[in-house]
């Protein structure tokens, strides 16, 4: 099993791609595995040139759970936001984007192409500002500045997300997840008919772990200091955004890219807040054309 040891944590991680290939480093999101970046986009990568590793957050996955940490309900925090006042969480962040660093630290990289989706890319945007010296490029994926202000989830999907199924059975669990992933992502005709109750299940079966999950909302809803990080990010930015996304709007896309110096926006129609499968193409592209422009400029420094 491919795990090292960071910050006093087992962080577990898979890589594709040749050791000589530059690294793009991968964040996933919110309570998300690893097994989340879908294959085709992993290959595409690698096909490009790219050495890929993925790795599963704490408090998901295969990596370290806090097992008993603390994790009251979100609207505590989000009370205490609102009065100003202080609100302890077990973990911010940035221990979440060192985590990612100390992974590079254990496999003897000494910089990477660092790519995080929703919360991943709030990680990454941490990373890129606290740690400019190990990041070649930062690419954000359908994630936010945190900035006040921006519009979030309707009603009727936080009410969704928010919710706590009386019945916590492995069945239970995985309609409760398929019915977010219904809710979240994008129509796709190219997207198998079978493909949320397939991630569901084997998500469900790799690690289920609600209170993880909250803990890491939990890191999201108190960081509030990312907004002024962001202007001193100057290593390359891409921001990718889908235009229907209905859990973070474009709108926060848009202001993340307006927050980082030259950073360049780009906003795909046919996307939500997932990684279509008739879009994988785009967004390899996408990526690939980022991580070869930066290596084609730091040659002709």
């Amino acid at each position: 099993m491919p795990t090292i040891r960071a910050n006093g944590l087992d962080i577990f991680y898979e890589e594709a791609g040749k050791p000589t290939d530059p690294v793009v480093l991968l964040v996933m999101g919110l309570g998300t595995q690893l097994i989340a970046w879908p294959n085709a986009f992993v290959d595409g990568l690698v096909a490009a040139g790219l050495r890929v590793i993925a790795f599963d957050n704490r408090d998901i996955g295969l990596s370290t759970h806090l097992h008993g940490a603390r994790a009251p309900h979100p609207l505590f925090a989000l009370a205490a936001q609102r009065f100003g006042l202080p609100f302890r969480t077990a973990y911010t962040l940035r221990d979440m984007a060192a985590d990612a660093v100390g992974l590079l630290d254990a496999l003897g990289i000494d910089r990477a192409h660092v790519v995080g989706a929703s919360m991943g890319g709030m990680i990454a945007q941490h990373v890129a500002a606290g740690w400019p010296d190990r990041t070649l490029s930062l690419t954000s994926i359908m994630s936010s500045s945190g900035a006040r202000g921006l519009p979030g989830p309707t009603p009727e999907l936080r009410k969704l997300l928010m919710g706590r199924p009386a019945d916590t059975s492995r069945d239970a669990a995985i309609a409760a997840t398929m019915k977010v992933l219904e809710a979240i992502s994008y129509p796709d005709a190219a997207r198998e008919a079978d493909a949320y109750q397939t991630m569901a299940a084997r998500a469900y079966d790799r690690s289920f772990d609600p209170l993880g999950t909250r803990r890491q909302l939990l890191a999201i809803i108190t960081d509030r200091q990312r907004t002024a990080l962001l202007a001193t990010i100057a290593v390359p930015t891409l921001v990718i955004h889908g235009a229907a996304d209905p859990l973070v709007p474009l709108a926060n896309g848009e202001d993340t890219a307006r927050r980082i110096p030259n950073a360049r926006l780009e906003v795909i129609d046919g996307m939500a807040h997932d990684l279509p499968p008739s879009q994988v193409d785009r967004l390899v592209a996408l990526l690939a054309e980022h991580a070869t422009g930066v290596s084609e400029m730091r040659a002709a420094a």
